[in-house]
């Protein structure tokens, strides 16, 4: 007697304990329902409002308000799927007892009688297992979410949660995607093919299956016909229309490189930018996000044809573009082709800028009094003790060519890009002078050797951008940036400020822009002038032609090119800036011209920069730039020091 009680005990506990994790599982299952937070997909828009692409994690869904969903959608789902939705408690008893009838006769489940809370119910926590104790939970839950919620916060739900097909959550996604509509634009035949889709999203998919789909939506059709909730002449359009279906991606990403670098930046701020439902704005512009992203292809396309044994496997390009004004990232291309590579050689890449980095070293001297009529001394010298080999610590640099042209103004230095030029107008500088000022402008990895003057180090395009921006921002560095606001699902919005750094004078900017520009117009930036504008640039190209750039820039957009092979195997002898990179600003700048007739087409000089007649020509100064006084006549003391007069 003693044993059989203990063992009904047992039982007894054993009961309880389930009833408790029972409806333990009960409430956990109904917090779920009524606080109910889905994925979100997040949207990013450029500066224009045009859609770049969709961001999500698992689902793709955007989500509907109840106050969005138009009546008649409401009508049509209730009346395909649950016609007394707004009468019954949470279940349909006489569809119950309909489908039992038929599970009896069957010795099995094999009727459903499922109101829209029960599919909802299915859909968000119960596995859709045709088992008793999974109805019966299912019973019970039904009526506590219609105790939790109202008709509509359940319908509100219900057309959110449940799957539309063709990787689409939630109606409003499947609208804009199926018909690129919004739900108040849907025709009658267009709700009736989205809402018969969650009973088979598979087989009624319109991209795949359109007959399915249009006779299953004849099905709902009609049946709202029969219910008399449409007209005879309403149902006879519906009937006969054939709606436009789009088969579209799920991302709708229109440009890969630049969506990458948002959601890398967006998750710094918000961990969950792929499920939060975000609206990101960006800088960028569609338009010209094409347009560099066909220049890039423009200039690749051109190596390949001079070089038919080229590696098209390692031979790549990336290109950034800006508003040197206020550091707001146009354009961003990492590549030529991100189905190939979706490595982003425009942020994640550093590669050494060559002569591109030049008008550094020359700014650093004009800042220091020097005058671009200052003369330089462009002759071969041996500097010894540079190189770290034993057996050949000496350095010496060549020019381009092997040729010297003496003594040479700054500005004609730095216009053909001549290397002796400018390494012995760093030593006149002073090597530990220049460095610190390099450092003060923000390069991190610049060596301390004089090897400098040649941009011996690497930078990423964007880093790179950053520093051009000094040029056209009139002395200001602008922080690139790339997102413009972030607004959440609650409509906070977060803006992204403008980080400007002065670091030059106007004036002292403005004298360079002015050697840039004759870089362009007379010099190895020759192949990027187009007329009509004022362009001003760099041509860049390092030891065996590994890397080939050009940093030019108009009053108001500026462009950071770069091509070389991702292996750093040598292009060839020809593949120089001037060559290679240089041509793709023209390309681009010809289309953007194009595209906006309206751009700024002329760099202003700012007050305190002069004008004077100078050994034959108009040549510009500043207060702190004076026009040289002393003229060349022998070689003295000065020149064998500094080499500088």
């Amino acid at each position: 007697m003693k044993h059989i009680f203990g063992f009904f005990t047992i039982i007894a506990i054993g009961a309880l304990a389930g009833l408790v994790y029972f409806y333990s599982q009960i409430r956990v299952d109904v917090s779920t329902i009524v606080d109910y937070k889905p994925k979100l997909t997040t949207q990013i828009y450029d500066r224009n409002g045009e859609l770049v692409a969709n961001i999500f994690d698992e689902e793709n869904r955007q989500y509907a308000k109840y106050e969005e969903i138009p009546p008649q959608i409401i009508e049509a789902l209730v009346a395909i799927e649950d016609t007394s939705f707004f009468e019954h408690g949470g279940i349909n008893v006489e569809a119950i007892f309909r489908a039992a009838i038929k599970d009896i006769k069957a010795m099995s489940l094999v009727e459903g009688a499922s109101t829209l809370t029960q599919q909802l119910i299915k859909n968000m926590v119960l596995s859709r297992d045709k088992k008793f104790t999974r109805k019966l939970k299912e019973v019970i839950l039904a009526f506590k979410i219609e105790e939790e919620l109202s008709k509509e916060e359940i319908i509100e739900r219900y057309l959110n949660q449940v799957y539309f097909g063709h990787g689409y959550y939630g109606i409003k996604t499947a609208s804009l995607g199926y018909f690129k509509k919004p739900l108040n634009e849907l025709s009658l035949k267009e709700i009736a093919m989205l809402v018969g889709l969650p009973k088979a999203p598979s087989n009624y998919d319109p991209t795949k299956h359109i007959d399915l789909s249009l006779s299953r939506a004849n099905s709902v059709i009609s049946r709202l016909y029969n219910l008399g909730w449409i007209s005879q002449d309403y149902y006879d359009v519906a009937i006969k229309e054939t709606p436009i279906v789009y088969d579209e991606t799920l991302t709708q990403n229109r440009a890969p490189y630049l969506v990458d670098e948002t959601i890398k930046e967006a998750i710094k701020y918000f961990p969950d930018i792929k499920t939060g439902g975000y609206k990101i704005t960006l800088n960028a512009d569609l338009k010209v996000q094409e347009m560099a992203r066909n220049a890039l292809k423009f200039g690749y396309s051109e190596i390949l044809k001079r070089d038919k044994n080229a590696d098209e496997t390692q031979l790549n390009g990336a290109m950034i573009v800006t508003n040197p004004t206020n550091g707001e990232i146009l354009a961003l291309v990492g590549g030529v082709d991100f189905a190939k590579s979706n490595f982003n050689r425009a942020t994640q890449s550093e590669r050494q800028p060559g002569s591109s980095f030049k008008p550094f070293i020359y700014q650093i001297a004009l800042d220091m009094g020097y005058s671009p009529m200052s003369k330089v001394a462009d002759i071969s010298r041996v500097f010894e003790g540079v190189n770290k080999s034993e057996e050949d610590k000496d350095w010496k640099p060549k020019n381009y060519g092997d040729n010297f042209e003496g003594y040479i103004t700054l500005k004609e230095a730095l216009r053909q890009s001549r290397n002796l030029a400018t390494i012995n107008l760093l030593n006149s500088i002073g090597l530990d002078v220049a460095w610190q000022k390099l450092i003060d402008l923000g390069f991190k990895n610049a060596p301390q050797n004089l090897s400098i003057a040649l941009g011996s180090f690497g930078i990423s395009l964007l880093d790179f951008s950053e520093h051009y921006s000094i040029f056209a921002g009139n002395g200001k560095q602008s922080k690139s940036k790339l997102i413009k606001t972030i607004t959440s699902q609650t409509g906070v919005i977060s803006e992204f400020q403008t980080e400007q750094i002065e670091v030059l004078k106007p004036e002292q900017a403005y004298l360079m822009i002015d050697m840039l520009k004759n870089v362009v117009d007379a010099g190895t930036g020759r192949g990027a002038k187009i007329s009509g504008i004022d362009i001003a640039g760099k041509t860049g190209t390092t030891n065996n032609n590994v890397d080939a750039w050009f940093c030019g820039f108009t009053p108001e957009v500026q462009a950071i090119i770069w091509y070389g092979n991702d292996n750093n195997l040598p292009m060839r002898k020809v593949e120089g800036g001037g060559r290679t990179a240089a041509p793709v600003f023209r390309e681009f700048i010809t289309s953007y011209v194009k595209e906006f007739p309206n751009t700024k087409r002329k760099f202003e000089a700012p007050s305190g920069v002069y004008h004077k007649l100078y050994e034959g020509s108009d040549a510009i100064y500043t207060d702190i730039s004076p026009l040289p006084t002393q003229k060349l006549n022998s070689v003295t003391t000065q020149e064998s020091e500094g080499l500088i007069f």
